[in-house]
């Protein structure tokens, strides 16, 4: 049996890809297109590794179907910023050192930046409500929040 490729925009570029429409999007992301910021972490949708924004908005990849991701926007970790041009979330995270093993950072990242493109100024509890179910098994949290915060007043001075 053929399977029609089925097209989506991951990063603001198109690509055919050929797998079963029930695949996990995580699957064709870190297999198909070589992208290994989602990390896969309980496949269950729980643990927020496999984070991705879909139209805005941060989303577990690991339980998401890619026929449900067809005309939809995706953006990864690599597609926020480069080495060179970092996004100004992950600008913070370095200059805050939030990361030990560094697991769990795309998912605290992906969810900060879905934060901020929804409400660009927000409190600490709304950024504490956002972060609350990504899971740091290294108990980075105060280093994350701290670059959170940061991402959020940095963001907040450019808008201005």
């Amino acid at each position: 049996m053929t399977q029609t490729p089925i097209r989506l925009t991951v990063n603001g570029r198109m690509h055919d890809v050929n797998a079963d429409p029930d695949t996990a999007l995580l699957y064709v992301l870190r297999n198909d297109l070589e992208l290994n910021g989602p990390k896969y972490g309980c496949g269950l949708g729980e643990c927020g590794a496999c984070a991705v924004l879909i139209d805005g908005v941060a989303a577990r990849s690991c339980v998401i179907p890619i026929n449900g991701c067809v005309d939809r926007d995706i953006v990864t970790l690599e597609g926020l910023g480069s080495r060179d041009h970092p996004d100004p979330v992950q600008e913070a995270f370095i200059a805050e050192q939030a990361v030990q093993c560094g697991y769990c950072l795309n998912g605290m990242i992906m969810s900060t930046k879905a934060l901020l493109l929804r409400t660009p100024h927000p409190s600490e509890t709304e950024l504490l409500e956002a972060l609350r179910y990504n899971l740091c098994r290294c108990g980075a949290h105060i280093e994350i929040m701290r670059a959170a915060m940061r991402a959020a007043g940095a963001l907040a001075e450019a808008q201005d």
